[in-house]
């Protein structure tokens, strides 16, 4: 059998957190569409990415990995991705400098359109309705009408993709990348903010840094332009299978949606559909490690998804949770760097810390990120291992979603302006101070 017929192992598995389409023969002519279409990223790209997470495992490299928890088609345009990327970079060149090794900037971008629920229904004054998966399955508004899946989003949230990737390539290679220019943003930032200020001495030192440079004719192409790659949740099935493609060098099939695709806690099922489905594709994958992963699970996930043992190819991405990190984290890292296996550990310090405010408003709070993240730290010092990054949900705007921060969010504010689509994300001050609070945890290590 041909790998690209191995492709349907996965439904004869159970397949978690899919949508109940209501017309069967629409979705079969949406996927057969969205086969026919254009690649959205190319497969030398994903094993470029491959080769740059080899080098975190390694040790060689970090990871920044961030964006939307659930992108909107509304939210395809110029100025949010400019300003999400402009946000990513600015913490990229803080990490750069103070780990002093290259950082790998992923976004959480063109794919971003579906999200696992807890529960399939949601009930608001006596009225029962699907929940809101994401605007690739159905809409955001309490309707009837709204709630009901739509397989013709499917191709939505391809030619949405494929925008958001357009825009996004022509601001990392058009000059607005410019390393100058984002340290400039960072000045700003320091100037400007309270917390800001604690971190005029290491602008200090980049300044200087990016001076001497100057001074000595160094301009390499790097200082202009970056590499900016793509990831999602591959969360529907139907969709990532439809753009999978048997790559015309190798003859393997690589899930051309994105660069990285990862799996969700809850869909990190061994005898599940999207482990089967992530084991035959060839791209640099993840996998979401709550705190409930035993040493077993995770050898068996390393058995099952990179059975080669390939550098680069799997990444456990922990979500433990600020009071649990440091209980749960070292057991499961000590266990899986015996047996050998080459993994990159990311830590995402979101979804273990959200808690419901006093106004019903879903949030986090800045400490607690902050605090998951130094465990993280603190595990991998202790263990002699490499803390390979962090993933995070942000976005560039001013929003009131997350509580804490520099120019400080109380609960009382979150209405201002609550605009996420799920879950509540960083706003650009506070992804900033994460990012030199990070740095500064570098620099003490």
């Amino acid at each position: 059998m041909s790998a690209l017929n191995n492709l349907d192992s996965w439904r004869e598995l159970p397949a978690a957190q899919q949508p109940d389409w209501p017309d069967p023969a629409a979705l079969e002519r949406v996927v057969a569409e969205l086969g026919s279409l254009p690649p959205l990223v190319f497969a030398g790209e994903c094993d470029q990415l491959k080769n740059e997470l080899a080098a975190v495992a390694r040790g060689e490299a970090f990871v920044l990995q961030g964006g939307d928890c659930a992108e909107t088609f509304a939210g395809a345009t110029a100025d949010n991705v400019r300003n999400k990327l402009k946000t990513l970079l600015q913490m990229a060149i803080v990490l750069t400098y103070a780990g002093r090794v290259p950082v790998v900037k992923i976004g959480r971008v063109a794919g971003q359109f579906a999200k696992p629920r807890s529960k399939s229904t949601e009930t608001r004054e006596g009225v029962t309705l699907p929940a809101y998966r994401g605007d690739m399955v159905n809409g955001f508004e309490f309707t009837d009408e709204a709630r009901q899946p739509d397989p013709n989003r499917l191709l939505k949230a391809y030619h949405s993709s494929a925008v958001t990737l357009n825009l996004a390539r022509a601001f990392a290679k058009g000059g607005y990348a410019d390393l100058r220019q984002v340290h400039a943003w960072n000045q700003d930032f320091v100037a400007e903010s309270p917390a800001g200020r604690r971190y005029e001495q290491l602008a200090r030192e980049i300044d200087q840094a990016l001076a001497f440079m100057r001074a000595c004719g160094a301009e390499p192409e790097e200082f202009h332009t970056v590499e900016f790659y793509s990831s999602h949740e591959a969360l529907i099935l139907d969709y990532d299978q439809a753009l999978t493609r048997i790559d015309s060098r190798t003859g393997l099939p690589y899930d051309v949606s994105a660069h990285m695709v990862w799996i969700g806690e809850r869909t990190r099922q061994l005898d599940g559909a999207h482990v089967e489905f992530f084991s035959r594709i060839r791209n640099p994958i993840g996998v979401k490690l709550g705190p409930t992963t035993t040493p077993e699970e995770a050898m068996a996930l390393i058995e099952k998804l990179n059975p080669d043992n390939e550098a680069g190819r799997l990444t456990f991405i922990t979500r433990m949770g600020a009071s649990k990190i440091r209980e749960h984290l070292p057991t499961l890292v000590e266990k899986v760097s015996a047996s050998g296996a080459q993994v990159a550990w990311i830590c995402d310090p979101m979804h273990g810390n959200t808690f419901e405010a006093a106004g019903g408003y879903k949030t986090r709070r800045l400490d607690d990120v902050l605090d998951e993240v130094s465990g993280f730290f603190e595990v991998h010092r202790a263990l002699g291992t490499h803390p390979g990054g962090v993933h995070i949900e942000f976005t560039g705007d001013d929003v009131t979603e997350c509580v804490g921060g520099g120019t400080e969010i109380l609960e009382d504010d979150l209405a201002r302006r609550y605009e996420t689509a799920c879950d509540p994300r960083l706003n650009r001050s506070q992804s900033l101070d994460l990012a030199f609070r990070v740095a500064e945890l570098y620099r003490s290590a």
